[in-house]
């Protein structure tokens, strides 16, 4: 017995501290934003969309160690931002951590370096094992708070429209042009995360929800899968709106190979209530909107609309929470590989999603 509870001793100092909300270690070096897991060893691994990690420095350079981590071994990517300008994205190749040297080419006295994940959650994460940096404090300056829950738009999955061709889906994603990073950037509000590439909310692209998780799976799991080995997500950052855009996938007519069923409107429906009301249990205080699909078109557009208000009009009674909001893209013609919209695309919805964000802010 004595040597049972030593064992779980153990195993409970081993486990992994959990963040999901813009943190700071208790050194105040680093800022942590976004889907992340905070490791025992004071490693951080980003996991969601545009997650991040950011940090002061004094000195001319530095280098930053980071590393593709996943079930299998592959290659990720990360956007870097120093000083307010964007860098562009770094791959980091599979295999251990690799050390990334940083040069400065302002005159400032103290730097900022941020670190930006490029590619989802489904890509596995990206493990940030330190810096050679000469830190400085950092804080984080209070903001409202934007989650954007999504499918492949959200991650803005393929958008890197440069050799469509070639290389593999990560190769195409850049996470920091995403339309909710974007707008959340030009309105200065903290964001997160939350999307997954081919996803819906009661079937996937290419899956009745027979082989694959939908949202509704996944959400409460902060690697937005069903591995029960993965921590759950603890609903810690308490987003002022959380945007949803789920829709794209279950409208989707698949591959057309894979057997495809007709839309089922009722099951939409009926699971973008429930999908809501898990939400209201973890943000009581969100103010909730429902978003179309720039990429849903024709009847199909018609249906979709008519499924939004479907879920709008079941909570027109509930005087527990915000009434719920509609907000309609635009049609679209995207540039992004796989049909999907490019970074000039994605700034065109950020656009137009933006000020409809603010304006609502500005009245809470």
């Amino acid at each position: 017995m004595f040597l049972k509870k030593i064992t779980l001793l153990i195993s409970f100092l081993l486990i992994s501290v959990v963040s999901n909300s813009q943190t700071q270690n208790s050194a105040k070096t680093f800022l942590y934003q976004g889907r992340i897991e905070q490791l025992q060893n004071g490693n951080v691994v980003l996991i969601g969309t545009a997650s991040s990690v950011s940090f002061n420095f004094i000195g001319n350079e530095c280098s930053i160690s980071l590393q593709s981590v996943d079930s299998y071994e592959h290659h990720n990517y990360v956007d870097l931002v120093l000083d307010g300008k964007y860098l562009g994205k770094i791959k980091i190749e599979k295999g251990p951590a690799q050390s990334f040297p940083i040069k400065t080419t302002s005159s400032n006295k103290v730097h900022k370096l941020e670190i930006y994940k490029n590619t989802e959650a489904h890509t596995g994460g990206v493990l940030f094992a330190g810096t050679t940096a000469k830190l400085t404090s950092i804080t984080a300056k209070k903001k409202k708070k934007i989650e954007f829950i999504g499918d492949s738009i959200t991650c803005a999955a393929a958008s890197d429209a440069v050799n469509c061709e070639k290389g593999e889906y990560m190769d195409h994603h850049n996470g920091y042009y995403a339309y909710g990073p974007t707008l959340s950037r030009a309105i200065d509000v903290d964001y997160l995360t939350s999307s997954v590439s081919g996803i819906g909310i009661y079937r996937n692209w290419n899956d009745e929800n027979r082989d694959e998780a939908i949202m509704p799976d996944v959400y409460q799991n902060l690697y937005l899968t069903k591995e029960t080995s993965k921590p759950k997500y603890d609903f810690a950052f308490q987003p002022d709106i959380i945007s949803i855009a789920l829709g794209t996938n279950d409208f989707s007519g698949g591959d057309g190979k894979k057997e495809r069923l007709p839309f089922n409107a009722e099951k939409y429906v009926s699971n973008y209530i429930n999908f809501i009301k898990m939400l209201y249990e973890h943000n009581p205080k969100a103010q909730i909107v429902i978003t179309n699909s720039p990429m849903v078109g024709g009847d199909r557009a018609v249906v979709f609309e008519d499924c939004l208000n479907k879920v709008k009009q079941a909570f027109a009674t509930d005087k527990s929470h915000k009434p719920i909001l509609i907000f309609k893209f635009k049609p679209m013609k995207p540039n992004g590989c796989l049909g999907h919209p490019d970074v000039a695309d994605q700034k065109v919805m950020a656009d137009q999603y933006g000020p409809f964000l603010k304006k609502l802010l500005n009245e809470k």
